[in-house]
């Protein structure tokens, strides 16, 4: 963000608004912002890039993905500085998934069947099951992800991580670190996503290059420096069964 601009709150964000925003303990159905400006994100706003004709669905507004074959589908239009919210839900233990912003046409030319988008800012969407398992495997938990909405760059892109470490307590309240000072995979302050099967909500606000990332009503992550800093959005396709509601963009100065 330009140093002239102050960070909004969550609050700031519901005023500006002029609607309702889900917060963490208000009904999932209400899980939206609306008022002037914002609009609709449907399947037909998205391009199939590399998935089979089933990967990809819509149905009563709800966008299903199979997970199969790993890949993305991108939007018709690029953006630049904007908003957005968006309600996913994974239906596999362990399930990944997630959102891209700022992706370059590079990152989707001639992309072959099964290869994940090559570039952009991902937004993370990782059901809690993975960090379970990894703890299951190795016996030890992960010190360089988390299932709570890190936020970093793909391929050659470029961000200057908000938290690039952070150090967390266990169930038995053993303090673990998490990345590392050179890292520039962001990790969230506060570990707010739900387990597979139930709705989580993003909103996502990127401007002149910084990005910043509310899970379930509270800001939890980001960075800054990002390059590039426009581009296509993207659903990712990686293995699982995740679904997507109530998507809506709002286009920034």
């Amino acid at each position: 963000m330009h140093e002239k601009l102050r960070p909004l709150s969550l609050l700031a964000v519901i005023g500006a608004a002029a609607a309702p925003f889900w917060i963490q303990d208000a009904p999932l159905q209400k899980a939206y912002v609306d008022g002037a400006g914002w609009r609709p994100l449907t399947l037909a706003d998205f391009v199939n890039v590399n998935g089979d004709a089933d990967t990809w669905s819509e149905e009563g507004g709800v966008i299903t993905c199979t997970g199969k074959p790993n890949g993305g589908a991108r939007t018709t239009t690029t953006f630049t500085n904007f908003e957005l919210v968006a309600e996913w839900k994974h239906h596999e233990y362990a399930g990944n998934s997630g959102i891209f912003i700022w992706c370059p046409e590079s990152a989707f030319t001639d992309l072959p069947k099964g290869t994940l988008p090559r570039q952009g800012i991902e937004v993370q969407v990782l059901d809690l099951g993975y960090e379970a398992n990894w703890l299951k495997n190795k016996g030890k938990q992960s010190n360089w992800f988390t299932s709570h909405g890190d936020v970093f760059p793909v391929g050659g892109s470029k961000m200057t991580a908000f938290q690039p470490e952070i150090t967390y307590k266990d169930a038995a309240g053993k303090p673990y670190k998490v990345g590392n000072p050179k890292s520039s995979r962001s990790f969230p302050t506060m570990r707010l996503v739900k387990p597979a099967g139930e709705w989580n909500h993003y909103y996502v606000r990127a401007i002149n290059g910084e990005v910043r990332l509310w899970v379930n009503g509270r800001e939890v992550t980001g960075g800054r420096d990002c390059a590039p800093a426009t581009g296509y959005l993207a659903l990712e396709s990686e293995g699982a069964k995740v679904q997507f509601r109530n998507l809506r963009v709002r286009e920034l100065p």
